[in-house]
């Protein structure tokens, strides 16, 4: 099985803090997402492969527990790795069962999944219901507590426009084709339940959860539920004063600058942000960071006046 070096993925040091890795990720995403590369399947699994990497490095638990496996794997390498790994060692999930589900995949190929490697290493796919895997046992022991069922994990990668507007998206599972809402205000983290969906080889239904992950936009930061970007104006009207277009994820906006703003000033335009996920009538704000761009190449006469309005801004002094 091929060894995943996530930070090399990346791009970052074994040393990295949380916000240099997230700036990684936000970097190759854009470069490698699939709206910007459609039909490019090489893109496609890049990005997959960059989105795991952010799910082990981006959680302080995984990626701590990625770090010792590492250090051993690395380890049995320098030793010849002349007997098998012990993987046993490290993908046993609580209690002692370990998750083998290698074809989730196959089921849900309409939208891919996690690698051997991250399977074999954080047991399945991450969010199961270890308590009803771990099958009868202690079902038999509380007679009288009904046992849950089993349920699955799934990432699913959506644009700031999808978590804005919300969006609908079509998944393959066990071969059915299934319709999914994805509701205005979604965010990253935000599951969403597909129940019994997963119909798995024993003869059982699982439930499906799809996991969002609202990718970077070039745009727009996304902050809560405030989402910030620049605007770029020239020095007569940083001067003066005038009107901008600014876009926003419902529409172009007017804002009126006023006269003497300054480089790095902040507009704030009020419910122009992300809409709240059970309110989406509620949006936050969008905060509007002004950039001055200063003219270059000057003419004679350009640089005539410019020196005129400098000496009788100096002379009010």
């Amino acid at each position: 099985m091929e060894y995943k070096d996530y930070y090399k993925i990346l791009g970052v040091d074994r040393n990295a803090s949380a916000d240099e890795i997230k700036k990684a990720y936000r970097k190759l995403a854009l470069k490698y997402h699939p709206d910007r590369n459609p039909g490019d399947k090489a893109a496609e699994e890049k990005f997959k492969e960059i989105n795991e990497a952010y799910q082990v490095l981006s959680d302080p638990e995984k990626r701590a527990k990625y770090d010792r496996f590492s250090t051993t794997y690395q380890h049995w390498q320098a030793t010849g790795g002349q007997a098998p790994f012990d993987w046993g060692a490290w993908g046993a999930t609580p209690g002692g069962v370990r998750v083998e589900f290698r074809d989730l995949d196959d089921l849900l190929g309409g939208i891919g999944g996690f690698s051997e490697f991250f399977r074999n290493l954080f047991g399945g796919m991450g969010g199961m219901d270890f308590e009803a895997a771990a099958g009868g046992a202690r079902a038999a022991t509380r007679q009288t507590r009904r046992p849950r069922r089993r349920a699955y994990e799934q990432p699913i990668a959506i644009t700031l426009h999808e978590a804005y507007h919300g969006s609908t998206r079509h998944i393959a599972v066990n071969g059915r084709r299934l319709e999914v809402k994805i509701p205005p205000g979604a965010r990253t983290g935000t599951r969403i339940r597909l129940p019994e969906a997963l119909h798995l080889p024993d003869g059982s239904k699982a439930d499906l959860y799809l996991v969002v992950e609202v990718m970077p936009d070039p745009r727009f930061d996304l902050q809560g539920h405030d989402l910030h970007t620049e605007a770029t104006i020239d020095l007569y009207t940083a001067v003066l004063g005038g009107e901008v277009t600014i876009p926003t994820p419902g529409g172009d906006v007017i804002l009126t600058v006023k006269p003497g703003t300054q480089p790095g000033q902040i507009y704030r335009l009020r419910g122009r942000g992300m809409p709240h996920l059970k309110n989406p009538h509620r949006r936050g704000d969008l905060y509007v960071h002004i950039k001055v761009v200063l003219p270059k190449n000057l003419t004679p006469r350009e640089r005539e006046l410019f020196t005129e309005l400098a000496r009788l801004h100096r002379s009010r002094r």
